[in-house]
């Protein structure tokens, strides 16, 4: 049976991921960091495997990942955002934006790199967005580490291909989560009406996806857009 870890696996696209990977047969393991609550009542109704990690954090990740089974496939799925001007971020809130985006990213590749690295495969589905392909006005620190995760996607499936280990990227559009909870109906409904397919998309829409990916055995380096034609 395949394991898959999954970051930010306790709610929103994470927990989508959760469960359909478990339907589909995997070992299902996941971090969260706060929502307890959350993460217990998904492990329960699927019978994963719940850790609490910041995979933010470097060691926290590598004792975390030594506790576990050897990881077969890896979903980059923990992230924040952010919203206002350039002018109005903090120090302090661009670093944790880079830290939680793309250094959990960095952390977790390398923790899980050596078992897929003695069995000569492995898949790692990265999680992007759409303002990663194209940028957001009020939204340029969460743009930048949305890009950057492209840009690291890219150059690991390059560097990991030789070692049949497969890297992708899947670039969610608007997506019904808690992330665009702060986003009001008019701005939701006027996002929708700019999308080809009339409508926002759902976790579960890109949690297949994430599945596709995981599991398309001739598919490494890509930007899935899951984004109902948006861009």
């Amino acid at each position: 049976m395949a394991h898959v870890l999954i970051t930010g696996g306790s709610r929103g696209i994470g927990a989508a991921a959760v469960r359909v990977f478990a339907k589909a047969g995997y070992e299902v393991s996941f971090f969260y960091e706060k929502r307890a609550d959350a993460a217990a009542a998904l492990a329960a109704e699927t019978g994963a495997r719940a850790i609490r990690c910041d995979a933010a954090d470097t060691e926290a990740v590598a004792a975390a990942v030594a506790s576990i089974p050897p990881v077969d496939v890896l979903v980059n799925n923990a992230g924040i955002s952010h919203v206002g001007l350039i002018s109005q971020i903090t120090p302090e809130e661009w670093d944790r934006l880079f830290a939680v985006n793309v250094k959990s990213i960095y952390n977790t590749v390398r923790a899980v790199l050596p078992a897929m690295l003695q069995k000569q495969a492995g898949a790692v589905v990265n999680l992007s967005s759409m303002w990663g392909q194209a940028g957001a006005s009020c939204e340029a620190a969460y743009s930048a580490t949305k890009g950057a995760v492209i840009a690291l996607t890219q150059a690991l499936a390059r560097e990991l291909g030789p070692s049949g280990i497969r890297v992708n990227a899947v670039s969610p559009g608007m997506i019904d989560t808690e992330m665009n909870a702060h986003l009001s109906a008019e701005d939701k409904a006027a996002l929708a009406e700019d999308t080809p397919l009339g409508r926002i998309g759902t976790p579960e829409e890109v949690a297949a996806a994430i599945l596709y990916l995981a599991e398309a055995s001739f598919v490494t380096g890509q930007v899935l857009a899951v984004n109902g034609g948006y861009l």
